[in-house]
This record gives C-alpha cells, structure tokens and sequence, in this order.
C-alpha cells in the first residue's frame, strides 16, 4: 500500500497493481475496501491499477468528521490522489457505488478524465429508478439454478420493502454468474472490508443532485463505457441502457452470464472488454 494527505489531512491509502497506462479504479459497496476487486479478472498484466481504500474503510484512516464520508464529500478524495499521482488527467474505473462518486466527479472536473468506464454502476447519482420487477424479471433468468427456489421468496420480500437481513444473505446468489466457490469466499469476505457507518452516510440527504449531475454528464465528450451484467439484480440491462443513454460518447456492453462482479464471472472476456476500451 502507499499513502497520502486528503485535503483534510487524513492519511489514505491506495494499492498499485501491475504495469502499464494508469486507470485509477474507484471501488464500491458503498465505502467497502478495494480488496474485493482483486486484480480486475487479470486486467493488472496490461495496466497500472491504483485502487484507493476510500476514507475509513481497508488501509484508510478514520476522519475526523463522519460526514466527510457522503458522496459528494468524498470527491475532493479523488482530486487530491489525481494530484498525488501527479496525472494532469486520468482514466477512471468505478465499480458498483463507486460509479456514484465518479459521475460526481466528472461534473465537478470533466477536464480531468480522459476515459470513464462503469462497471455495473449504482445509478443513485443519477436518479435512474429501478423497479422491484426490473429486479425480479432479471433474477428470473436464473429460475434453473438449483438455489433459486430458496432465494427467490427472499428476493421477492426485499423488492417488496419487506425483506430482513436474513433475506439479503439469501439473495447472494444473485449477484453472481455462478454461486461457486470463489463466488463464496468473495461473498463471506465482504462484511469485514466494509465500514456500516461510512456506508450509512455515504448517501445522506444532500450526496447527490440528479438533475444536475445528469446535465453535467450530458455535456461529458470523452469516451464512456458502461458494462452491465446479463444476470445483475443490482443493476438490471434495462436500467443500464437508460444510464448509458446520458453520455454522449458511450459504449454500452452487456456481458452474458455475468452477475455484478463481472470479472469474476469471467475474467478472460472482461479484461479483453474492458482492454479494448482503454487501449
């Protein structure tokens, strides 16, 4: 890991990965460690990957002020690491809730990207709504799987604003291409690499401004792409394309079979998507 001051002087860590063009890659969760990104399904053998421990989660320090840890707050985050990397621009990856803070990001400094790409992204920032039957029909895409019986019940309850915690440990198979082993330590792993509290605040009242964060995107001209999940609960095909239709310079991809950790589903055919993309 290597460290640096936010403007606050918090002391936050990053991890660097591998050789090549530098693609600062923001995690999700929200406020989880970047630990669960891995190498990206391989993507670190062509790129530099720095990938930030955001404020209070992984190697991170806890800041002073709890409610630096919303969204919007956590920018000047991101400015101070593109300044601490020395890049005048930089390519940017978000995966999941991260991409809510990268679309901040980009209307707040478009002139410091060069490349943006979402991987199943959140689209709170945006204010793209997702129904409980987006949510179902995609599950249902599953209904072979020898889990669904018991999960679906549970998943059911949840887009019904009924669900427990329990129900959201039932629904893990979800969010996977396959509910195989590796899908399972990812999964068992989570909990520790998160911060509840930092997560509780990172979408506050006042994180985000839909409206303006969608013309700000709108008016973005460097290449975007937005990798959706075939199989993703969390951020349905149908809600993609309505995200990607924002930019003007998009390349929307829906990778088949892949849940919304796409690069563990399969590695070989993100790392060449994502490769071919950021050249």
């Amino acid at each position: 890991m290597e460290f640096f001051s936010a403007y606050d002087g918090t002391k936050l860590a990053h991890r660097v990965l591998g050789d090549g063009p530098t693609v600062v890659c923001l995690p999700g969760g929200p406020m989880q460690a970047c630990a669960y990104l891995g190498d990206l399904g391989g993507l670190s053998a062509h790129q530099r990957l720095i990938m930030p421990d955001l404020r209070g989660t992984g190697r991170s320090a806890q800041p002073k002020d709890p409610g630096t840890f919303r969204c919007d707050r956590l920018v000047d985050d991101v400015e101070a690491l593109r300044e601490h990397l020395g890049l005048d621009r930089m390519t940017l990856l978000a995966h999941s809730a991260g991409a809510n803070l990268a679309a901040l990001y980009v209307s707040r400094h478009p002139e410091r990207v060069d490349r943006l790409a979402l991987i199943t992204p959140s689209v709170l920032a945006v204010g793209v709504t997702i129904s409980g039957e987006d949510r179902r029909e995609t599950a249902r895409l599953r209904r072979h799987e020898p889990w669904f019986p018991a999960a679906y019940p549970d998943l059911e309850a949840i887009t019904a604003g009924q669900g427990t915690p329990d129900s959201w440990q039932a629904i893990a198979p979800f969010f996977y291409g396959s509910w195989d082993r590796t899908a399972r330590a990812h999964r068992a792993a989570e909990d520790e690499q998160r911060n509840p509290e930092a997560a509780r605040i990172f979408a506050a009242d006042g994180a985000f401004d839909p409206d303006a964060t969608r013309t700000a995107l709108a008016r973005f001209g460097s290449p975007v792409l937005l990798l959706a999940g075939e199989v993703d609960v969390a951020a349905p095909p149908r809600a993609m394309a309505e995200f990607a239709a924002l930019f003007p310079g998009v390349r929307p991809v829906v990778q088949p079979g892949a849940g919304h950790f796409p690069w563990l589903d399969d590695a070989d055919r993100f790392a060449a998507t994502t490769r071919a993309f950021l050249g």
